[in-house]
């Protein structure tokens, strides 16, 4: 009949280890009502050594819920169908942006079952689709991309001749910057604890504008750049103290800047037509056909592991200054010779992103 019941005291429900074909032997001694008499009650228990109010507790619950499994569970059972887990992918597949909890709300209105976003993170999981934090571009129009491509076409039996450009560009480096990847480890509740907030600045963050450039065997000193930079200061500040003495040591150099205002007007086109310095023209929205802005990137990312914020622009004029200094030249040539690839990245990307 009952194999065993189990219990540490007699105020709780045992444990019954029963099969199904045990537990209806019982209603030989259950009442009209369907539940078991109280002198059968008490011989079971007595058998047992359990007192009668808990052998009828179980006998109750078997014969309503045809389970002796007291466990409250803290949620629903979840359950998607393979058809629902196709459906998940789908969702996901076509708005990338679509949240969990959407694609969640979305199933269980289609299959009136509850569905928690977590399983569906794990249905995506397990068709190798994870959460990522996207990467941020310039958008591209048609006519960017055709740029894009005829700029790389003329280039692409380039070999050696990158090692002869000269890539400059500006940059901005702030007092503060958070980019929302560092964490701290916390316990529950501590969140508005004050050693765990980062703080940051609403308004305009103090910080100095760079120019810099560097070249496959050496990089010109940077330049600080204060207010605003317009064309005039721009050759009176940038190119006639620092590239005009950079290039006459390279006479097969080709000097590249982008295509903002200060370095593509009249009166800078003509400064370089004087001396005679080769220019290379860039694409529109094409930073990442550049590889200043990867060093700019790695300055960047030396300047993370200083720990101890700046507390002024000076401050943070030396650290740049000296994490650009200590950028190994290797490091810079291995971005150079990284361009062959970028131009096979583009092309079959049509004219694309090249993901550098």
């Amino acid at each position: 009949m009952i194999q065993s019941i189990s219990s540490n005291s007699d105020d709780c429900w045992p444990t019954v280890d029963a099969t199904g074909d045990d537990i209806p032997s019982l209603q030989g001694h259950a009442s009209a009502s369907g539940c078991i008499g109280p002198y059968a009650a008490m011989e079971i228990g007595s058998r047992f050594g359990r007192n009668r109010t808990t052998v009828m507790r179980i006998c109750d619950s078997w014969m309503q819920k045809r389970t002796t499994d007291r466990r409250v569970r803290s949620h629903p059972s979840q359950y998607t169908t393979s058809r629902d887990d196709r459906n998940i992918v789908r969702m996901a597949v076509t708005d990338r942006s679509v949240t969990s909890r959407t694609v969640a709300q979305h199933i269980q209105s289609v299959t009136h079952y509850p569905v928690s976003a977590r399983t569906i993170r794990r249905r995506l999981q397990q068709s190798v689709l994870s959460a990522r934090r996207p990467r941020l571009r310039l958008p591209l129009t048609q006519n960017h991309r055709c740029l894009r491509r005829q700029w790389w076409d003329e280039r692409r039996t380039w070999t050696a001749e990158w090692n002869e450009i000269v890539f400059t560009d500006e940059s901005r480096f702030c007092l503060q910057h958070h980019d929302g990847r560092n964490q701290v480890w916390r316990h529950r509740g501590e969140r508005m604890l004050n050693s765990y907030v980062m703080h940051r600045h609403t308004g305009p963050v103090p910080g100095i504008m760079l120019w810099g450039g560097n070249g496959y065997h050496s990089r010109t000193p940077l330049v600080r750049i204060g207010g605003t930079l317009n064309s005039q200061r721009y050759i009176f500040e940038v190119l006639e103290p620092v590239v005009l003495p950079y290039l006459q040591g390279l006479p097969t150099a080709i000097f590249q800047h982008d295509n903002a205002r200060p370095h593509v007007a009249r009166i800078v086109q003509g400064f370089f037509k004087n001396p005679q310095i080769e220019l290379l023209p860039r694409p529109a929205r094409s930073p990442d056909l550049s590889q200043i802005e990867n060093i700019w990137c790695v300055v960047a990312e030396r300047l993370t592991q200083i720990t101890s914020q700046a507390a002024t622009p000076d401050q943070v004029w030396q650290r740049v200054e000296a994490a650009w200094s200590a950028v190994p030249q290797e490091h810079i040539q291995s971005f150079f010779e990284a361009m062959s690839r970028r131009v096979a990245a583009v092309i079959s990307n049509n004219g694309g992103y090249s993901g550098y």
